[in-house]
């Protein structure tokens, strides 16, 4: 290929949009995107005879060992049939009702929806071709000795050749409207419409059939690529291929590009005029193509003898000498006003200029061949910075500049029209005006024991900015730092490897450890933390639509202005990029070479960036974009190392043993242009509580689940993003073990509650028995209390009152005895009056420790006698009230709220001085109630700890004994009112 013809095709390349689901035909073969999965590193283990693709969006690959079916990542062997399990499988269909259609060298069979049908016309014969008609008949060709037959299957199977006119074998088939191609031993043949018409192959081979872009039936055969052209079999010519080549399979992929599978020379692709060629010298696992297949997102899959492969669009593409660029390698690329692009690389400096490219080496005026860094002045003038020197481009050759003594230039920026500085490696910062040097500033007069990787000119604040190999920024103005930035201000770690102004004047440090922004009152640092997929940035531009791109480690990495501007606002928030690596042909994601510019954005709005491998150029507004959805699939269920397969979950609701413990769930979907990025959500219903977003993990597991019904749910989202919100879904069942059924637990429930009534029923009536003998230990507490109260009132009664009268007699004898005028006879007047007091006191203290009224006219009686008694002997007005319901009430209650109304009262009396008191007694509901209350001053119940309140207490514990409430109401002014409710017995 000629060098002019070569930078043509280029600029086609560079010019044409990216297609969806299709491989762009500008690109050469070597741009696509490649995956390679060779026999004895993966699934494979013998070479690949055919690929075909069914709706459900799986990849079936028949091999000389058997049937694999794809998912992109994961294959599994085919083992529905015994028969075809371990067979050579030469030949794959998929007509359009979804059948699957599987030749192989016992036989041939169909398979859909988990029925396989056999077919016994081949029966012991290899299947060599398989086409659909055009009106849903399949033909088939076997491979026989002595004679290959050609089979119609429709709702019948009619077989012709029998006579010998096939020969040994029909090894293609082409079907178009009416018109049935064959490829057979015996040549080639139309053979509908009848009658049949043979045209003899000068080799007598015929490999495979296909109708070209252009309309001509071409036929490979083991001499090249064959055109009928009338009756007449002739040579097709390859542009670019003289030699004969052994042509094996063909195919037309749909952008019209032609695929050839030989086995000599790998593939050849044919495409826009122009034939590239891919072999195992460039990565092809062989020389040897045996099957070529383009699935529904546009990837073309070539099986070889060594291996499977997938060619797919990139969203990078990278022009190196294979696709006619001078060189491999690019150092800087730099966008001249004048609409030409100069690059420069190890070896000169290429200008590319209307599709034409001119490389200047040292026989043009380049001082050396080992370009480093481009720049274009004010003028105009191209200034290049080799090894040996800077040189200035005019009049069509370089001129070198004499005064200059440089050697690895990084930079180089113009403040001010006229005025260069230029970043030396080893000299430092040379200062020029016109062509002249006027200073040197070595990095040690900087303070600085390394040199400086990036330079900025900054024309707004008159200086410029620095970044040094070791981490940090500086500013530079009038030859002396005027700020300094480090990693303690906020600034990334490590090398800056690149400086950038955008048009609010902040500048974009790209550093070891993430991209800094430095204004003028602060700086943030955007590292993996708020989004970034790695730390180091190599260098930054913005496209057209202000979308920011940085080169990484790990790849080419885009942030929409959105995005940008959002964590501008917000440096703490977290941001989306879009990463391009190898897998989208970014071809180097670690080398930065340092040499500027490293990137640049072209008229036509396509991004432009120097690498060690060629030119990489991304085109912002056509990135591919793969628009089908995935399809979803639920391939098993694993429960505790039991297999439930898409068979069993296809036909109805998985019924799971019980007692499963480990449930594990295999699912996929199937979008094989980029499947190890596919995300995937899914959601348990009647476990999770939400979607799980589980990323690229094709597995759930499970280890908690109870008995009940479910439903697994997988929605999944292709490489761009594109999700299926439809997904895929399986009901499945856990059935409960005898004692988790609703039987089982409504029986032991009842059990239970039986148990805990029975229990409860005895600890009542134990409770109840205890309660009847502390009631009864009460009763005979009082009546004991009673009797030694009845005791004491007698002994007062009958003792110390009779002394007390014989005392008053012997006072009385005592007085008649002495003269009435006599000094002692006052005194024992005194004594007298004294004793009558103190009788009557222990009179009534008698009385009040045994009312005997108590015990003859029962507790009402009592009551209304003892507040008479009470408000004559304390002047202080009762009103009693008490119902004669009460009298049955037994004698120790009765006793004990009668003694409670005595302390009552006697509280009144002494201690709140009331003016009125009302007494209730009363019976209702198996409940009497006592009611005390008074008009008094009151107390605070606050104050009642530190009061004593003895009174109270006694109280207290008597209805306590009685299994009775004592209350009382009282403030300080609103007087005291006492309640006692205790039951009737």
């Amino acid at each position: 290929m000629s060098l002019r013809r070569a930078i043509a095709c280029l600029a086609i390349a560079l010019a044409c949009d990216s297609p969806t689901s299709a491989l762009n035909p500008a690109l050469h073969i070597e741009q696509y995107v490649h995956t390679a999965w060779k026999i004895g590193e993966g699934f494979l283990s013998s070479q690949v005879m055919s690929i075909a693709q069914t709706p459900d969006g799986y990849l079936w690959i028949g091999t000389e060992s058997g049937l694999l079916r794809f998912d992109g990542v994961k294959a599994v062997r085919w083992r529905a049939d015994e028969t075809l399990a371990g067979a050579e499988i030469s030949k794959l269909l998929v007509t359009r009702d979804g059948r699957l259609w599987i030749g192989s060298a016992a036989g041939l069979a169909s398979w859909k929806d988990g029925r396989l049908v056999s077919y016994p016309e081949f029966a012991g014969h290899s299947v060599g071709s398989l086409i659909e008609g055009a009106h849903g008949t399949v033909w088939a060709g076997s491979v026989a000795v002595p004679t290959a037959r050609l089979c119609a299957i429709g709702t019948t199977v009619e077989c012709d050749g029998q006579d010998g006119r096939l020969g040994n074998g029909v090894y293609a088939s082409f079907g178009e409207r009416d018109t049935l191609w064959v490829g057979a031993a015996s040549g080639l043949w139309r053979w509908t419409p009848r009658p049949a018409a043979n045209y003899v192959m000068p080799t007598r081979s015929v490999n495979d059939l296909l109708r070209g872009a252009d309309g001509t039936l071409l036929i490979a055969t083991l001499g090249g690529i064959r055109q009928l052209a009338g009756d007449a079999l002739v040579p097709y010519p390859i542009p670019g291929v003289d030699s004969p080549f052994n042509a094996q399979r063909l195919l037309l992929d749909r952008q019209k590009g032609l695929w050839i599978g030989t086995t000599d020379r790998g593939l050849i692709h044919v495409h826009q005029g122009r034939t590239d060629q891919f072999s195992r010298l460039d990565g092809l696992s062989s020389d040897w193509v045996g099957a070529l297949f383009e699935d529904r997102e546009g990837n073309v899959w070539v099986g070889t003898n060594e291996g499977l492969h997938r060619f797919r669009e990139p969203a990078v593409a990278t022009v190196s000498k294979i696709q006619g660029s001078p060189t491999d390698a690019a150092f800087a690329v730099l966008p001249a006003r004048d609409g030409s692009v100069w690059v420069g690389a190890p070896d000169g400096v290429t200008r590319w200029q209307d599709g034409r490219p001119v490389i200047y080496r040292t026989g043009e005026g380049l001082p050396d061949n080992r370009v480093a860094s481009l720049f274009e002045d004010s003028t105009g003038r191209i200034l290049v910075s080799t090894m040996g020197g800077i040189a200035a481009f005019g009049s069509g050759r370089f001129v070198p500049l004499p005064s200059l003594s440089t050697r690895v230039v990084y930079n180089i920026v113009e403040p001010r029209a006229g005025e260069l500085w230029i970043n030396d490696h080893d000299r430092g910062l040379i200062h020029l005006r016109g062509d002249e040097v006027i200073e040197t500033i070595p990095w040690t007069a900087l303070g600085r024991d390394d040199h400086a990787n990036a330079l900025a000119a900054d024309r707004a604040r008159g200086g410029l900015w620095i970044g040094f190999h070791k981490g940090g920024v500086a500013f530079l103005k009038n030859g002396a730092i005027d700020a300094a930035f480090a990693t303690t201000d906020g600034l990334g770690a490590g090398r800056v490897s690149d400086l950038r102004l955008d048009q609010n004047g902040a500048v974009w440090a790209a550093t070891a450890t993430g991209l800094s922004r430095i204004t003028d009152d602060r700086i943030a640092t955007m590292t993996t933390v708020h989004g970034l997929p790695c730390d180091a940035v190599h260098w930054t531009i913005t496209d057209a639509d202000r979308a920011l791109w940085l080169l990484m480690p790990c790849g080419l990495v885009r942030i929409s202005s959105a995005e940008l501007e959002a964590w501008v606002t917000d440096s703490h928030r977290a941001v989306t990029s879009t990463v391009f690596d190898s897998a989208e042909g970014v071809r180097t994601q670690s080398v930065a070479i340092g040499f500027t510019p490293a990137a640049a954005r072209l008229p036509d709005g396509r991004l432009w960036f120097a690498t060690p491998n060629g030119i990489g150029v991304v085109d912002p507004h056509h990135l591919p974009f793969n628009t089908l959805a995935p399809i979803v699939h639920i391939e098993q269920i694993v429960a505790d190392r039991k297999t439930y397969d898409t068979e069993s979950i296809a036909k109805a609701v998985v019924q799971l043993p019980p007692l499963t413990r480990d449930l594990q769930i295999d699912y996929t979907a199937l979008s094989l242009v980029a499947p190890e990025r596919m995300q995937f959500r899914y959601q348990l219903e009647g476990h999770d509580r939400g979607w799980q977003d589980v990323g690229t993990r094709r597995q759930a597991f499970y280890s908690d689940l109870r008995p009940g019904d479910y439903r697994f749910r997988v929605i999944a989202a292709n490489n761009s993003g594109v999700w299926n919100d439809a997904g895929a879904s399986v009901p499945f069942t856990i059935a409960p073990a005898y004692y988790q059924t609703t039987w089982f637990l409504a029986l032991a429930v009842g059990i239970a509650l039986t148990m805990v009534w029975s229990a409860h029923r005895i600890r009542l009536r134990i409770v109840e028995k205890h309660q009847r003998e502390i009631s009864a230990l009460n009763e005979r507490l009082m009546k004991a209390q009673e009797q030694e109260r009845i005791r004491i009132a007698g002994e007062l009664h009958d003792g110390v009152m009779q002394q007390m009268l014989a005392m008053t007699m012997m006072i009385g004898t005592a007085k008649r005895r002495i003269p009435d005028d006599s000094e002692a006879r006052p005194t024992l007047d005194k004594i007298s009056d004294k004793l009558v007091e103190v009788g009557s006191d222990i009179r009534r203290l008698s009385h009040d420790l045994h009312p005997p009224i108590l015990q003859e006219a029962g507790l009402p009686q009592a009551v209304r006698g003892y507040c008479e008694q009470f408000s004559a002997s304390s002047g202080i007005p009762v009103a009693c009230v008490a119902d004669d319901a009460v009298r049955d009430l037994s004698r120790g209650a009765a006793l004990a709220l009668f003694r409670i109304m005595q302390e009552a009262l006697g509280n009144a009396a002494k201690h709140a001085h009331a003016k009125h008191i009302t007494v209730g007694l009363a019976r209702s509901a198996g409940v009497v109630t006592l009611t005390v209350g008074d008009d008094g001053v009151g107390f605070d119940r606050n104050l009642l700890s530190t009061s004593g309140g003895l009174g109270l207490i006694t109280m207290r514990e008597r209805a306590g004994q009685l299994n009775g409430k004592f209350e009382f109401e009282t403030a300080p002014g609103r007087g005291t009112v006492i309640r006692v409710e205790i039951p009737f017995r």
